[in-house]
């Protein structure tokens, strides 16, 4: 039976209050979180983060409530750490946020709400890609927004998400392909280009046509609304839990891994494919 409660908005708030006093005290009794800087905290937050991905990726319900939490006591801590240099708090970080949301949708009318952002009614968007495209131009025009349509993108962002982060902020400029089918001429071109260099046996070229043909099956992928990095990452389990089932049954039959011959491997491998089935 799903036990779940839904809470009033004061209980929320009251929740949220009580994390807030929890981690006052941890930073002024416990020795860990009191040596804690931006610095110190950037590495736990990029694992809490991925460990979030994880149970996202699962849709495992129970993880992603914890993993949520995890990373919600780094945004508190975080703005601790601000509060103590006297920069910014969690007020501030809550009132910058909602003032972004408003001032992005300004297809909805906030007369009356706090922060209205007094701009004129926009025309409402007809779907989700016409609120991307109006997102971009209204960071443009934002007082501490982007400089540029791609400045946007983080630097540290893991290379796959990056790609598709900089082609989708480029599509919501209109810098696209007119037809999604068009964009195969490309993928087919970029390969080319790699086995030339590869049979050239030019490392420095190789490296950079791969990229490029990289680049070029996100494009693809975007251009049909894939996510490459969950593509990925799909593959990536299923390539775990078959080479796992390959590892079990050479176990089974007493034998090491590299006692296998490449046929004992396949034959095994394609029995792991028959269960994922």
């Amino acid at each position: 039976m799903n036990s779940f409660k839904h809470h009033t908005k004061e209980e929320k708030m009251q929740a949220f209050g009580r994390l807030l006093d929890v981690q006052d005290r941890l930073r002024n009794e416990c020795p860990w979180d009191r040596k804690q800087t931006n610095e110190s905290l950037r590495p736990n937050t990029i694992e809490e983060v991925y460990e979030l991905c994880d149970a996202l990726m699962k849709c495992d319900d129970k993880e992603i409530c914890k993993e949520l939490g995890d990373v919600m006591e780094h945004v508190v801590f975080y703005a601790l750490l601000g509060e103590e240099k006297e920069s910014f708090d969690i007020t501030d970080v809550c009132d910058k946020l909602r003032h972004k949301l408003m001032f992005r949708h300004s297809f909805i009318d906030w007369t009356g709400w706090e922060g209205d952002p007094k701009s004129e009614l926009a025309e409402a968007p007809i779907d989700s890609s016409e609120v991307e495209m109006t997102w971009e131009q209204m960071k443009q025009k934002e007082k501490d927004g982007n400089k540029t349509v791609l400045s946007g993108v983080p630097a540290a962002l893991p290379s796959l998400i990056k790609a598709y982060r900089i082609q989708d902020k480029a599509r919501n400029v209109g810098f696209d392909w007119k037809h999604k089918e068009d964009v195969w001429d490309k993928v087919r071109e970029e390969l080319g280009e790699l086995e030339v260099e590869l049979n050239k046996e030019d490392v420095e070229n190789s490296t950079r046509e791969l990229g490029d043909f990289i680049f070029s099956i996100i494009n693809a992928a975007r251009l049909y609304h894939l996510n490459p990095d969950n593509a990925l990452e799909l593959t990536n389990q299923k390539f775990i839990n078959r080479f796992g089932y390959v590892e079990s049954k050479c176990k089974e039959m007493g034998k090491d891994l590299k006692d296998l011959t490449l046929e004992d491997m396949d034959k095994l491998w394609n029995e792991a494919k028959n269960f994922d089935r």
